[in-house]
């Protein structure tokens, strides 16, 4: 059967119709984020940032007036709620789309994007709004962005007017030495990070690319991951107001948020790396090992531990504790007439800058093994281990005919101590390890022993102690530094 012209033309009028009426349909069932991701990205009509609220107390918070101070600004603000778990009780949050909770732990229920927080974000700017601020100017946000934009700093941050407003720090960290060091910003508004509470804006793309966006406390997380890239942040004088019904406003709430907050913060160093923490004045915070908790580290495999695997030095926690443990030793060995002297890689870096070599996990003295049944605490390791009054552990070492003083039973960073006798002038001993040290030495090298700073007290040490040490490690070993086994892994990069 043949088709007129008016009958193709009426079918093909039908399959338009139906067309446009398919789309028309499909486009109605799209989620409304993504139908407005294109147009929110860099759109000059709608909001470019979205505000961001992840340090907050689900126990007692304001988070409900802080929403609603930015949706009196601007009705279609995005604003993201960002939690681990479901907050309880529950937050009065308006029930609108722009207004989202996201909750970052993975649940079976819940797909992989579900809990990634740059799911919920599709503006190109994003503001970090803490709790207990709020919105009162027309406009703060876009004269961030503006600011931002204009160039100079990767971050840009408004104080809020609470009891505890912002202020500029300097900021070091030292991956290598666990280590960060805050200070005065010598060249504020423009500092390494913030102390107190700030709205600060950035790049949704920055915030993101960040190992860990959103971990608790956020500022010290934030900065200490943006100060390690170089980044900076301009303080603007664009305060924002202070909630009207401040959070935390009981005692007791206080009391309860420090201490979570403390303990969130601990966490988070220790899982960034960070063991010590240095502020202005000469404060220390240590976020390591102790007498009472296992040392950093484990067993150590060719003398190489496994921090210098990733590229860092000896924890300072676990330095700490070598040298008051050498400290201690040290004074019984004096108070009972041991003679002693600083050996091996102790004696190195004592001859190199007066301490423990950065890089280095033992103390190692050596004994005259005559003296050995002068001290108590000798005698009584030669019959088992022994705890004494400080905590520390003296026994015999498992791996040969030595002795060997524990930090605690518990940490067992320690202190070996070698004895030593003479034969024919020469001091030898009975038990070797596969060191290139462990050699015999002519006894004149301690006749006399001379002092030499080490580890923040003054130790014994054999006379000419740079012909010592290049007898044992060989020609100009003080002037250039290497790693215990240079085999496995050498100072200069992987062997």
């Amino acid at each position: 059967m043949r088709l007129t012209r008016c009958q193709a033309a009426l079918a093909a009028a039908i399959t338009l119709n139906l067309l446009v009426l398919f789309y028309v349909s499909w486009l109605h069932h799209q989620p409304r984020s993504s139908r407005t991701r294109g147009s929110r990205r860099g759109s000059a009509s709608g909001p470019r940032v979205t505000i961001l609220v992840r340090e907050f107390e689900a126990f007692d918070n304001a988070v409900p007036e802080l929403v609603d101070s930015f949706l009196q600004q601007e009705p279609t603000q995005p604003v993201v709620v960002v939690a681990d778990t479901l907050p309880y009780p529950p937050l009065a949050l308006p029930r609108i789309p722009n207004v989202r909770l996201g909750l970052l732990q993975p649940a079976l229920d819940r797909p992989a994007a579900a809990s990634r927080p740059e799911t919920y974000v599709a503006t190109e700017y994003v503001a970090l709004v803490p709790d207990g601020a709020r919105a009162e100017a027309p406009g703060q946000l876009e004269r961030m962005v503006e600011m931002l934009r204009a160039g100079g700093a990767r971050l840009v941050a408004a104080p809020v007017a609470s009891a505890n407003p912002a202020r500029c720090l300097a900021l070091n960290i030292s991956l290598r030495e666990w280590t960060a060091r805050y200070g005065p910003a010598p060249s504020a508004p423009r500092c390494d990070a913030l102390d107190g509470d700030a709205v600060v804006l950035l790049r949704a793309r920055d915030l993101f690319n960040l190992s860990a966006p959103l971990a608790r406390p956020v500022g010290t997380g934030l900065f200490l991951q943006t100060a390690l890239r170089g980044w900076t942040v301009q303080m603007l004088d664009l305060p924002f107001s202070a909630a009207r019904q401040p959070p935390l406003a009981t005692a007791h709430a206080r009391w309860k948020a420090e201490r979570e907050g403390r303990a969130r913060r601990a966490a988070l160093l220790r899982a960034l790396g960070i063991r010590l923490v240095s502020w202005e004045g000469g404060r220390l915070e240590w976020f390591g090992c102790n007498k009472e908790t296992p040392r950093c580290f484990g067993t150590v495999v060719g003398d190489t531990p496994a921090y210098l695997y990733e590229e860092r030095w000896t924890p300072p926690c676990c330095l700490r504790a070598l040298r008051e443990t050498a400290r201690y030793v040290v004074g019984v060995l004096e108070a009972a007439g041991v003679r002693y002297w600083l050996e091996g890689g102790s004696l190195l870096g004592a001859a190199r800058h007066g301490d423990i070599i950065p890089w280095d996990y033992d103390v190692d003295l050596g004994i005259y093994l005559e003296d050995v049944g002068n001290c108590e605490q000798l005698r009584g390791a030669e019959a088992g281990s022994v705890v004494d009054e400080r905590g520390f552990v003296w026994e015999k070492a498992v791996e040969g005919d030595f002795f060997r003083v524990q930090y605690s039973e518990s940490n067992h960073l320690h202190v070996d101590l070698w004895p030593f006798y003479p034969r024919n002038g020469v001091m030898t001993k009975d038990t070797w390890l596969d060191h290139r040290q462990d050699v015999e030495f002519p006894e004149h090298f301690l006749q006399p022993l001379v002092p030499l700073p080490f580890a923040g007290f003054v130790a014994q040490a054999p006379n000419n102690y740079r012909r010592f040490l290049e007898l044992k490690f060989g020609p100009g070993v003080i002037e250039n530094p290497e790693y215990p086994n240079p085999a496995l892994l050498s100072l200069g990069g992987s062997s």
